[in-house]
């Protein structure tokens, strides 16, 4: 194994916190890694990090060692992208984090087309609706739903996140139809949680039409971090939800359910969906498969037309 690959692997140690993590990263065992970490020290003549049974630390020559390791990361990958570049056709490896529904109902189906188009492409997805440390996981780019958090990222936005509040006919026959936003925070609720995110709040105006937002907080008996569960607790009449237009999958005629309250104003809370890369990974095949994704998913995106009249609603 050459010393670039060596120093790669203990940049990778070092930034996933324990050598059974990076060995997982990099699809090697524990004692296989250890070696090659070993035989690194043992050819420049110092110790890098000091091992205990719990954790890794870096010495003070260590520390030197990585920031030189990360600029030499840093070096080939603005190689790899100058070689992209001159490329006539997408080559190489991309490997892309998403959240969940996301990547099943919007990625599939773009990777489908994209890889009978580009052969000598490969595309790793991985799906977790956890955020991703693009950098520390060796991401080449992902897909981010939410609200825009600083950092050394890039970020393209794909397309505007726009809510409703849905309720299925049966729910409504047994409670009513709420006709403020006040009635219907009294009402249960589904709500979406995970470890990243909490839907259990939404900021609609006081009055039809008004200007003055207020925040009302949903409260039900069911939480779930499935978007599918949520759509299907809607629709056996467990409660109303907040759901962002993207998490339907086909019209809401289908679903039996219904938006409520769309002559009031109902915040977007400031979100989006983003592609989010590093900016020395933007090579010529990330930015090709991001603009993939933004024509399949159109400008509006077509989930927009599952909800007849939206574009009037909420405002």
């Amino acid at each position: 194994m050459s010393l670039t690959h060596q120093l790669l692997l203990f940049m990778d140690v070092v930034q996933q916190g324990s050598f059974s993590k990076a060995a997982t990263l990099h699809q090697m065992d524990n004692s296989s890694l250890s070696k090659q970490i070993k035989k690194l020290e043992s050819d420049l003549g110092v110790r890098l990090l000091h091992r205990s049974t719990r954790s890794i630390s870096l010495t003070s020559a260590g520390e030197e060692i990585l920031e030189q390791a990360k600029t030499l990361n840093a070096t080939l990958g603005q190689i790899r992208e100058i070689a992209d570049a001159h490329q006539s056709r997408p080559t190489g490896i991309l490997r892309i984090s998403a959240a969940v529904l996301f990547g099943q109902e919007y990625l599939q189906p773009v990777i489908t087309d994209y890889l009978r188009r580009h052969p000598d492409v490969q595309i790793s997805l991985t799906l977790d609706d956890r955020r991703s440390d693009l950098i520390a996981d060796h991401f080449d780019l992902a897909f981010r739903i939410g609200k825009l958090r600083q950092s050394n990222l890039i970020a393209r936005k794909i397309a505007d996140t726009r809510f409703a509040l849905i309720a299925s006919e049966g729910f409504l026959a047994t409670h009513g139809e709420p006709r403020t936003p006040q009635a219907l925070a009294e009402l249960p609720a589904v709500i979406y949680a995970n470890p990243d995110i909490t839907l259990d709040q939404f900021m609609m105006s006081t009055e039809p039409g008004g200007e003055e937002m207020k925040r009302f907080h949903m409260k039900g008996n069911y939480r779930v971090s499935d978007v599918r569960n949520m759509v299907n607790g809607v629709r056996d009449g467990l409660g109303y939800a907040l759901i962002d237009l993207f998490n339907l999958d086909r019209p809401i005629s289908e679903l039996k359910v219904v938006p409520l309250l769309t002559d009031y104003r109902l915040s977007n809370m400031d979100t989006g969906i983003y592609a989010l890369y590093p900016h020395r990974r933007q090579a010529r095949l990330a930015s090709d498969f991001i603009q993939a994704v933004q024509d399949h998913i159109g400008s509006p995106p077509f989930w927009q037309d599952y909800v007849p009249g939206y574009p009037g609603f909420y405002r």
